[in-house]
């Protein structure tokens, strides 16, 4: 009888083990933790603003070409290779694969995606597709990050160590951009010829320093896509969709985590990726 009753105990701490973990991202995910709080580093455009977080994961890497192809069935990026970042990539495509990918891996989808009805809120002339596109608050599937996300994981969250990018305060140590992404490393001031001619161009996924909590190319490799509208002190007029973190063509500043970079929403280059978030 008494082996009987710890059989049965094994057995409901094995069930009960299981459920808690079944909406937990898998480790073949390439997820990171990211522990919730408030920001540690002061070099964020949101230190001391009182933003806190909860619980999420980030991807630890910035999506790759196999990952988006495995997804959508295409690859639309310019620089073609497996494990080089998807680029070429609208911030609609980038809601649309968040969709697909959680739909594939069996979770309910973040996005509401309404492709008849006009976002009323997107003032960008040059925009010619403005879905309507809404959130199903408290769902398990992939989403892009909030911007003061994107900082809180590229900063290190409560491992925070104050770089000025993600990861060192050297951004040839962290980040892919135009001085040295190409064949040598090129000296002076920005020039797009003498990038061309280096064949400056992505790099594949996780080949740079990470940092404090294990997350790759936050800083430089493609621009990522946010979820937020761009705004400031200024304008808070909606014309542009947040991107962060730099790119292969972009100059040193564009790598520093407080960098605030916009683009239009349906706009795409050889520079524009993303990478993926889920809550806990």
């Amino acid at each position: 009888m008494r082996k009987l009753l710890m059989l049965f105990l094994i057995a409901i701490t094995v069930v009960t083990s299981a459920c808690s973990q079944q909406d937990q991202p898998k480790k073949e995910d390439n997820l990171v933790f990211v522990e919730g709080g408030t920001f540690k580093s002061s070099k964020s455009y949101y230190a001391g603003k009182g933003v806190t977080f909860q619980n999420f994961y980030i991807g630890k890497y910035e999506v790759s070409q196999k990952e988006w192809e495995d997804v959508m069935g295409n690859n639309p990026s310019g620089f073609k290779g497996d494990q080089l970042p998807v680029e070429m990539v609208s911030w609609y495509d980038a809601v649309e694969y968040c969709n697909q990918r959680s739909i594939k891996e069996g979770l309910k989808p973040y996005y509401n995606i309404d492709k008849d009805t006009q976002d009323l809120n997107n003032k960008n002339d040059n925009d010619n597709i403005k879905w309507t596109v809404t959130i199903n608050e408290g769902t398990n599937g992939y989403r892009l990050p909030t911007e003061a996300e994107w900082e809180y994981a590229a900063s290190g969250g409560q491992e925070s160590k104050n770089y000025t990018y993600s990861g060192s305060n050297n951004a040839d140590e962290v980040a892919w951009y135009w001085k040295n992404a190409g064949d040598k490393i090129l000296t002076g001031d920005w020039n797009w010829p003498a990038i061309e001619s280096n064949k400056t161009k992505t790099k594949s996924i996780g080949t740079q320093k990470p940092n404090e909590l294990g997350i790759y190319d936050m800083s430089g490799n493609v621009r990522e896509w946010c979820w937020d509208w761009y705004s400031d002190a200024e304008s808070q007029i909606s014309s542009f969709r947040v991107v962060k973190g730099g790119g292969w063509i972009g100059g040193v500043n564009n790598n520093e985590i407080a960098f605030r970079g916009k683009f239009d929403a349906n706009g795409f280059g050889p520079d524009q990726g993303l990478r993926v978030v889920r809550g806990e």
